[in-house]
């Protein structure tokens, strides 16, 4: 990977990243913004997935560290959780370096556009706590890691899995299951990314402009999480999906 990447290029990237990470804390989806900019920027695309996931773990670190400190966050709850996900990211990461996933990439657009249309049609959902679907226990070790797995193989819209999960699946409120997303979404994204640094495919330069531009639009997001905000995250999960299954499909169609 270069070291001397034109300045004007790294400013474009921490705003991208700063936009990404605003949208990615309300309601996932922020790599639609940053592996295209990484694409438009030169990368090759393994070094464009494994740099996006460099600096994409910083907005989740971000907002977990924020929303536990205002107690909304119960760590130990959701330490086993946390470790399956860990672990299914690295498998999923360690996957997509050795076999063939194409067939997976038909079918994101599907999962995305089904989540974003259960939410359109369903307009109560998440205002109020439900029924849960799923034991804790049950859902820490089947749906957290198998999204984990996703998300270190191929990423877009983890978050916006994560946060269905916890509606469908646990019966939380729209904005716990947000909440409860971000620790996983650092979880998964950090796994994947130490085993792609490991193997020297992140570039570094651009990385590091992009995790500070994810540092304030987390920390803004967060803050509007906390104040009135949450009014914002179903409308955005909607239009997130929608986005990222249109561009999943035409990159697929323009191959």
């Amino acid at each position: 990977m270069p070291l001397d990447w034109p300045l004007y290029l790294v400013v474009a990237m921490f705003f991208a990243a700063l936009l990404a990470g605003w949208v990615d804390t309300l309601a996932g989806g922020g790599g639609l913004l940053t592996l295209p900019a990484l694409l438009l920027a030169g990368l090759p695309p393994v070094a464009a997935l494994a740099t996006n996931k460099a600096q994409g773990f910083v907005g989740p670190l971000t907002a977990t560290l924020m929303l536990t400190l205002k107690g909304r966050l119960p760590l130990l709850r959701l330490a086993g959780p946390v470790a399956a996900a860990a672990l299914a990211a690295l498998l999923g990461a360690q996957l997509i370096r050795h076999v063939d996933t194409s067939w997976l990439h038909w079918i994101i657009p599907a999962l995305l556009l089904g989540v974003a249309i259960y939410f359109l049609v369903n307009p109560g959902l998440g205002r109020l706590a439900g029924q849960a679907r799923q034991g804790e226990v049950g859902y820490g070790l089947t749906a957290v890691p198998l999204i984990a797995f996703y998300d270190g193989a191929i990423g877009p819209g983890a978050g916006s899995f994560y946060a269905a999960a916890g509606v469908l699946l646990r019966g939380q409120t729209l904005l716990e299951a947000t909440i409860h997303a971000k620790l996983f979404n650092f979880t998964s994204n950090v796994a994947a990314m130490a085993l792609f640094a490991a193997v020297g495919q992140v570039a570094w330069p651009l990385a590091m402009a992009m995790m500070l531009g994810q540092f304030c639009g987390a920390t803004l997001a967060s803050r509007t999480m906390l104040h009135g905000g949450e009014k914002l995250i179903r409308p955005l999960v909607i239009l997130m999906c929608v986005l990222m299954s249109a561009a999943q499909l035409y990159r697929l169609l323009g191959r």
